[in-house]
């Protein structure tokens, strides 16, 4: 570790949290980037970085098990703490043969569901006593965010034992009412699927899966929702509909039938988030809520889950969020354009209708 790389990597800290922005990138050969409001901003003022500046970086932010498994894996999870408390989660790689460094800034204090633009309704199914919800959307949505927002919630109010098993470990949870554990992959266990297995000896209340990367963790999730237990993850699909399918399509064929009954008895929800760009600045969250109704359920087990979308569509009363009206409303607001409406749409023509 050399002090001028430490006292530029403080710097580009600094920035981040000046100019708001999410991310920053550092890369051989280009100066540092971060992205504002969803827009890449090359920060021309800093010098060109070096081979010498990101073996500095490395040597700063990677733990020796971290630098073991970028030795070895070519890249590597991980999460890092400033001196001046900033958090990051980060990812370490090659590109060309050589170094970049992806880091997500995870802000410091865990904003409410109001603070977030995020439904009220989401509070229910944090004060859930067991059942599977999902919140999913693309990389970089605020799936994160979201689900730190229910724990929250749900340390704030309930005397029950919470397990987080993430890779890597993101918000920090101090614990009020709750009891909080947080295992890290790798860290504190060897992988999702073995610390799932553990909950179950653990006496816990409520599990948050990072994410579900496997059909083995997936499995054991249902089970711990089946079993009493109130269970959060995420995965990396665009809608409720693509993300039930993508759960049992994960299955061998010969499995499937039995993972659409556990699901369709289990699951309680599935949000799935945007972040559109704001008009005034930032960005705003749109989104849809499917719930597991006797319509969902009974579409799950019969194989007709391309009707999903029609059960949101049609289901408001009940709590539904269809995203094109959720797309409608903020343009309704002023909060966005109707290009950008159009852009973050999963059914243009339907939105075209509404507004």
């Amino acid at each position: 570790m050399t002090v001028p790389q430490e006292k530029l990597l403080n710097d580009l800290v600094e920035i981040v949290s000046k100019e708001g922005a999410s991310d920053l990138h550092l890369s051989e050969g280009r100066p540092p980037v971060i992205r504002v409001s969803g827009f890449l901003i090359p920060l021309v003022k800093f010098p060109i970085l070096t081979q010498e500046d990101l073996e500095g970086f490395l040597s700063i932010l990677l733990s020796p098990l971290s630098r073991q498994e970028f030795d070895k894996n070519k890249e590597a999870n991980f999460a890092w703490s400033s001196s001046t408390k900033f958090r990051f989660r980060c990812n370490a790689y090659l590109s060309l043969g050589t170094v970049s460094i992806a880091m997500r800034l995870v802000p410091k204090t865990i904003r409410s569901f109001e603070e977030l633009n995020l439904p009220s309704i989401l509070e229910t199914f944090a004060r859930r006593q067991q059942g599977f919800f999902l919140v999913v959307g693309p990389v970089g949505v605020g799936k994160s965010t979201t689900l730190a927002s229910m724990i929250e919630t749900i340390n704030g109010e309930r005397l029950e034992h919470i397990i987080t098993i993430e890779d890597p470990i993101e918000y920090i949870f101090e614990p009020k009412k709750a009891m909080i554990d947080q295992r890290e992959v790798k860290l504190d266990t060897p992988d999702f699927h073995s610390a799932l297995e553990g909950v179950f000896r653990q006496d816990a209340d409520i599990v948050m899966i990072g994410e579900m990367r496997d059909h083995e963790t997936i499995s054991t999730a249902v089970t711990a929702a089946e079993t009493g237990h109130l269970v959060l993850s995420t995965l990396h699909t665009n809608t409720a509909p693509q993300t039930v399918d993508r759960i049992i399509d994960s299955f061998p064929s010969d499995q499937q039938g039995q993972i659409r009954l556990q699901l369709a008895g289990s699951l309680l929800g599935i949000f799935s988030q945007r972040l559109v760009p704001r008009i005034s600045g930032g960005l705003i969250p749109a989104f849809e809520l499917l719930i597991n109704n006797n319509a969902t359920a009974n579409l799950i087990r019969e194989k007709r889950t391309h009707e999903l979308a029609s059960v949101i569509e049609t289901g408001s009363e009940e709590g539904m969020i269809d995203l094109n009206r959720s797309l409608a409303e903020l343009v309704r607001k002023g909060e966005i354009t109707v290009e950008n409406a159009f852009q973050f749409s999963a059914n243009p023509k339907t939105l075209e209708r509404m507004l």
